[in-house]
């Protein structure tokens, strides 16, 4: 007897394609505008509020918007 023909061509290329959707661009677009706030912030002295910015940009929004 000859198996089943299946449709398992298609359900792996759904599952493994990305969707980057409107919230993943937000998210992105403001990682990277706290990231260039927390430089600039360090860059005229800041010592509490640049790395705050900092972490909260390459720890926090940006892996977000990659996930999401």
């Amino acid at each position: 007897m000859s198996p089943k023909p299946t449709k398992s061509s298609e359900a792996p290329a759904e599952r493994n394609s990305l969707r980057f959707s409107a919230i993943n661009a937000i998210l992105l677009v403001a990682g990277l505008g706290v990231i260039t706030l927390g430089y600039a912030m360090l860059a005229n002295g800041s010592t509490v509020g640049a790395p705050l910015l900092l972490v909260l940009g390459y720890a926090v929004l940006i892996p977000l918007g990659i996930i999401l």
